[in-house]
């Protein structure tokens, strides 16, 4: 055998090889395929039942009431006026805050938490998800659900946006504001057109997330964290994986540059108390600057601080938030009575 012939024997060997690992290599490709193809099926099949078996497990704490075709959850305790309504930042509901907030300051007055449609327990509302829906909606539930004002308003975050559109569309009916590291219009760069744009832009269809979701993603990717899930939050956690929750959370995120429009063109709410409520150890950039100017929406306002919080005050230092309700209860009461 000349050296040429061998040679040729051995590159053909070699390409032998090559196309057995190639082929080898695309048979291994394939299983992985039909792997991820069975979970997302076995996934997208037991997602419904583990809602259904979380609905069971966790049902609402408060009342289920009646928008206009689709229901809020609200839960309301203690008693006395004025009535203090919560309304929670992005991607959180009433459970937080009446784990750690709401019973204490119920011993004051009446606290009202309420999840935004499409969050926690309520249903799924309309689009878009801004800031002038936000207003319509709690103030159509406050309505229905028979709670009757004055009411103080307390925005956390996102909320705070909806709060300054509820206080603008509903003055009469408003005893006093509470802004706790409230998002302010400033963070966002867009113009008001872009805004209105990216807000009517919006479609029911799920995104990419609430796809994942659908499919029990979320769900796995929260089970194995479940072991550090303290039993006060397993209701939260239950909440949290739901499509429907994860779609809202979405398009509440896309509508946000238009909620801060129209909390922007809120400009004073007269001399109506007003607290800025703000977490000492956030250091986003421009963020206390943000939350003093905030004091400028009411001649008669005031800022306390969370000395030892982060932005999500209602964990780090309840009792920050506590005291600012129990202030503002008590100036609103003592309005009342002069």
């Amino acid at each position: 055998m000349n050296k040429l012939t061998r040679k040729n024997e051995i590159q053909e060997g070699k390409a032998a090889a090559a196309k057995r690992q190639g082929r080898g290599f695309l048979i291994w490709l394939g299983r992985l395929a039909i792997l991820f193809v069975g979970l997302f099926l076995a996934g997208g099949i037991y997602e419904p039942i583990a809602e259904a078996a979380d609905a069971k497990a966790y049902p609402p704490p408060g009342q289920m009431v009646d928008v206009g075709g689709y229901r809020l959850h609200i839960n309301c305790t203690g008693t006395g006026s004025p009535t203090v309504v919560i309304d929670a930042g992005w991607g959180d509901w009433s459970t937080t805050w009446a784990a750690y907030v709401q019973p204490e300051a119920a011993k004051t007055t009446r606290v009202c938490t309420y999840d935004r449609a499409g969050m926690g327990w309520s249903e799924a509302g309309p689009l878009p998800r801004d800031a002038v829906q936000f207003a319509k909606e709690l103030h159509t539930l406050l309505q229905n659900a028979n709670i009757p004002g004055p009411y103080v308003m307390v925005g956390h975050s996102l909320g705070g946006l909806p709060v300054r559109v509820f206080t603008d569309m509903y003055p009469s009916e408003v005893a006093g504001v509470i802004l706790i590291d409230s998002m302010t219009p400033k963070q966002f760069a867009q113009s008001s057109t872009e805004a209105q744009s990216q807000s009517n832009s919006q479609s029911q269809s799920l995104s990419f997330p609430a796809v994942l979701a659908r499919f029990g993603v979320v769900r796995s990717i929260t089970l194995l964290m479940s072991p550090f899930i303290p039993t006060n939050e397993k209701a939260y956690y239950s909440r949290l994986v739901r499509t429907q929750n994860v779609q809202a959370y979405i398009n509440e995120g896309q509508a946000m540059p238009a909620a801060a429009t129209e909390a922007a063109a809120v400009k004073t709410i007269g001399d109506l108390p007003l607290i800025v409520l703000t977490a000492k150890l956030n250091n986003r950039s421009g963020w206390q600057e943000w939350q003093t100017e905030l004091l400028d929406l009411s001649s008669n306002s005031q800022q306390l601080f969370a000395e030892n919080s982060g932005h999500n005050i209602q964990v780090d230092e309840p009792d920050a938030a506590v005291a600012a309700i129990v202030k503002m209860t008590e100036m609103v009461r003592q309005t009342v009575q002069k």
